[in-house]
């Protein structure tokens, strides 16, 4: 017994040191890694969940930048992975999409508790995917009920519902595709950065 509670002391003070330690650097130093980034942008708001790479709020939903591996994590890979596994694309405009693609930066949000979100996000990834778009050039945000946390990551883009996927070129946002598609999801985003007419699904 009095070894157990030797080993339950020495993980928790491990925990707590790499917990610290990972404060100390993110307050300290400018964040140069992804996991960094992503560490350092989960601590505005969300309380960082020991032992894993993304914040959860209190109902464990994720909040904060995440990468898609985030979404491979249980619970979320029980809706992600069917999901992905099952949408199949326009060949055609996903061909498109390779080349309208290029020079164009993504903010998306979504909400590991919204059914738009789990069913959309999965095939924005796809899409993503086959057309070859940088990743680096894509920034996934998971925010609260509210739609208005993390406060530093959701102030000033209109956030309303979710998903919403902000389009940008040059620094300038060209469009955004909110909550479900009027054509398709990957029609959709083609006319979107090609600068044809379009208008999301809320906006009359």
């Amino acid at each position: 017994m009095k070894k157990i509670y030797i080993l339950i002391a020495a993980v928790t003070l491990t925990a707590c040191g790499t917990q610290k330690a990972s404060t100390d650097k993110t307050a300290t130093t400018t964040p140069t890694t992804m996991e960094d980034k992503i560490n350092a942008a989960n601590q505005i708001d969300g309380t960082l969940d020991i032992g894993a790479s993304y914040a959860k709020d209190a109902s464990g939903n994720l909040t904060g930048i995440v990468q898609k591996d985030a979404f491979m994590q249980a619970p979320y890979n029980s809706w992600f992975n069917s999901s992905i596994a099952t949408y199949e694309a326009d060949q055609e405009t996903i061909d498109a999409l390779k080349l309208a693609l290029v020079d164009v930066e993504i903010r998306a949000y979504m909400g590991t508790w919204c059914g738009d979100s789990k069913r959309e996000t999965p095939q924005f990834y796809n899409i993503l995917e086959a057309a070859y778009f940088d990743m680096d050039q894509l920034t996934m945000i998971t925010v609260d009920r509210s739609k208005k946390k993390p406060v530093k990551l959701v102030s000033d883009y209109n956030i309303q519902r979710v998903p919403t996927f902000i389009f940008y070129r040059n620094g300038a946002e060209i469009g955004r595709y909110v909550e479900r598609p009027r054509e398709s999801l990957e029609k959709d985003m083609l006319k979107i950065v090609t600068g044809q007419e379009y208008k999301h699904s809320y906006d009359n």
